[in-house]
């Protein structure tokens, strides 16, 4: 089965991933990092998506997470069919919240401001991707989406 990172590198066709993005969405995607559960660690991050429902959580909690924090607009372009819409790094880090950035940055060693930078460059591109039928996927779709990597 393919891994997150290699989903990332299948969002940028031209090959310009951003320096970083996959630690920074396995950190995000792969672990507990939105509910809280991982602050204060410094594991590494996974990028197994060996167990697809966690990714499908960390995806759905994502989207929920930046949604409350008031970016319902761009969150639905992004899973929508039509043209994603831009976020800056500052929106971003406002609707994450400064406690995730934080174990973000901690967890991947990347500063505060690049990660957010990083990040705000990216996740529009990676929530396309993973919803291509303008919806989160379920389990079996995404594993097919995996399989095809």
């Amino acid at each position: 089965m393919a891994e997150l990172n290699d989903i990332i590198r299948s969002a940028f066709p031209d090959g310009n991933v951003p320096k970083q993005l996959t630690d920074i969405v396995g950190a995000l995607l792969g672990s507990d990092v939105l509910t809280g559960g991982s602050a204060g660690q410094t594991a590494q991050p996974t990028t197994d998506t060996s167990e697809v429902g966690g990714l499908l959580g960390g995806l759905g909690g994502l989207l929920n997470k930046l949604e409350q924090g008031g970016l319902s607009n761009q969150t639905k372009s992004w899973v929508g069919t039509g043209q994603n819409q831009p976020v800056s790094p500052g929106q971003l880090g406002s609707a994450l919240g400064p406690n995730i950035v934080k174990t973000l940055s901690q967890m991947t060693g990347v500063s505060e401001d690049q990660l957010t930078k990083t990040l705000s460059q990216g996740i529009p591109v990676i929530i396309n991707t993973l919803t291509p039928n303008g919806r989160l996927p379920t389990v079996t779709e995404l594993s097919q989406m995996m399989k095809q990597r």
